[in-house]
């Protein structure tokens, strides 16, 4: 099967998952923000954030796992795959026992004495922390399963599981208007269950369908240093943009108290969103870039390279443009009450978003290599000075405004992107000159075009009712992809997207 052919149909199977995650995700948050209130809900935000995090963890790093798994795939080693997934399941069982030991100490002491939260909630917070942490040693453990999935490229599972995790969220919405005491405590434990049972579905599926999945224990030293090597640099890297989520977080709560946390915990709802929507393209690609550089065909890799981060830049751009337009409005209606600074909180992360976007397929380019500990050291190092600063920028009273957290990580992500594209180079010779002719270039025009459209929208067709809201974001839309379709495509990419959509279109009559 071709590239594209691959790709269309994976991308199907990834965008029906988003479609059933997403919106359940944005439903759930308004139930729940209300059945909990704004306070216990910025405490769930703080504490049970680590929940959250695990989806991002998780992901995160199964794509150095995924790595490995994928080059013994492209290499056609069924045996050194079978070796490679246990040794990496070994690892990552050491990770989790490592951060247990570290969250049960300076964790349970950062959360008893240096948190911001009303003394009565202290019971209340100490069963989220807990479960929270469970959450996430289940999450680490569960990370060769999700890889192998990926680098097998079975991501119709992941729509199928969807609609179990869709069921089961509905569920805890139902129970948590109906039954519990405390509903933060009864929230808590019900989210460690969804997150058990769907960790537990993965897992079987992979051991009933990948021979490889069967953990035997071996001790190669040679393997076993490479590989905790680079699970090591990425697992650093990783731990890194955690601490900046997790750690802004609590900068916010040691300043402004939890309701600034509440406004956190929705940026990071709608942020989810977003970065699902595109991010389904470029997991449905990255196997393929790695076979690709596994099998030394370097110039077909570059090519789908820069065509992933094009075509992922457009996916955000046209879901990102309509929100960011009307945020304010569209808070009100699927909130009613939102926290203070939400809509602030969430322009700028829309716009870390879009610049992240760029990075990714260039990250797992450099992922594909091997040759990744420089590039953690600097990139991990950037994110973890982000708290330094905003600590400094806050203890002395230079801002007194909590978004300008946010805009501190929109100033390093574009650093970020700058370090990312000179790595890519010095690894691989990557082709500067087509990067910035071809990917840049296209995308700053469309960049432009989105703001001159917004600036005209906003004023002949301004949004003061839901009939309002959906005829401009329509009319964005659609001016945005004519746009994109005749300024930013080359006319390989114009036939590319048609091949897609045929694809799509095939496989939903064939379903």
């Amino acid at each position: 099967m071709s590239n594209s052919k691959t790709i269309a149909k994976n991308t199907l199977f990834l965008y029906f998952r988003m479609i059933l995650v997403m919106g359940v995700s944005l439903f759930t948050s308004r139930i729940v923000l209300q059945e909990l209130g704004v306070s216990d809900y910025g405490i769930y935000s703080l504490v049970g954030g680590i929940v959250a995090l695990v989806g991002f963890f998780n992901a995160a790093m199964s794509s150095a796992t995924q790595r490995y798994l994928s080059f013994d795939i492209g290499k056609v080693d069924q045996e050194k795959l079978r070796k490679t997934f246990s040794a990496t399941l070994t690892i990552h069982a050491g990770i989790a026992l490592l951060v247990l030991i570290l969250a049960e100490t300076i964790g349970l002491w950062y959360v008893n004495y240096k948190m911001v939260f009303p003394s009565e909630r202290s019971l209340a917070v100490n069963v989220v922390y807990q479960f929270s942490i469970f959450s996430f040693l289940l999450g680490i453990i569960q990370v060769p399963y999700n890889a192998l999935i990926i680098a097998r490229e079975r991501m119709n599972v992941y729509a199928y599981v969807s609609i179990l995790e869709v069921v089961l969220k509905l569920i805890i919405v139902f129970l948590l208007v109906y039954f519990g005491s405390d509903k933060l405590i009864t929230y808590a434990i019900l989210t460690f269950v969804v997150s058990f049972i769907i960790r537990v579905v993965y897992q079987v599926y992979c051991r009933k369908h990948f021979k490889e999945s069967k953990y035997k224990f071996e001790y190669d030293r040679e393997y076993y240093r490479e590989l905790m090597s680079y699970s090591g640099w990425n697992l650093f890297g990783n731990f890194a943009v955690v601490v900046k989520g997790q750690g802004s977080n609590l900068l916010l709560n040691l300043f402004f108290g939890t309701t600034v946390n509440a406004a956190y915990g929705i940026m990071v709802t709608v942020n989810s969103a977003v970065t699902n929507f595109v991010s389904n393209f470029q997991i449905a690609s990255n196997p393929q870039i790695i076979k690709l550089y596994a099998s030394d065909n370097h110039d077909t890799m570059e090519k789908l390279m820069n065509q992933t981060i094009k075509f992922s830049f457009f996916l955000c751009i046209i879901f990102v443009a309509p929100i960011f337009l009307n945020i304010e409005y569209i808070l009100n209606i699927w909130l009613v009450n939102p926290p203070k600074f939400s809509a602030e909180f969430v322009r700028v992360i829309l716009l870390c978003t879009l610049i992240d976007v760029l990075s990714r397929p260039i990250m797992t380019g450099i992922t594909a290599t091997g040759k990744i500990k420089k590039y953690h050291i600097v990139i991990g190092l950037l994110n973890l000075l982000i708290l330094p600063v905003s600590y400094c920028l806050f203890r002395y009273k230079i801002f007194d405004s909590p978004v300008i957290i946010l805009k501190i990580w929109l100033l390093f992500s574009g650093v970020s992107l700058v370090f990312r594209v000179g790595f890519l180079r010095t690894l691989m010779n990557y082709n500067l000159r087509i990067f910035f002719f071809k990917v840049l270039v296209p995308t700053s025009l469309i960049t432009v075009l989105c703001v001159l459209l917004g600036f005209i929208l906003k004023e002949l067709y301004p949004v003061n009712n839901l009939r309002a809201l959906i005829f401009q974001s329509f009319l964005f839309i659609v001016l945005l992809i004519v746009g994109i379709y005749f300024l930013a495509l080359e006319k390989n990419e114009k036939n590319l997207l048609k091949q897609l959509k045929n694809n799509m279109l095939i496989k939903l009559k064939i379903k």
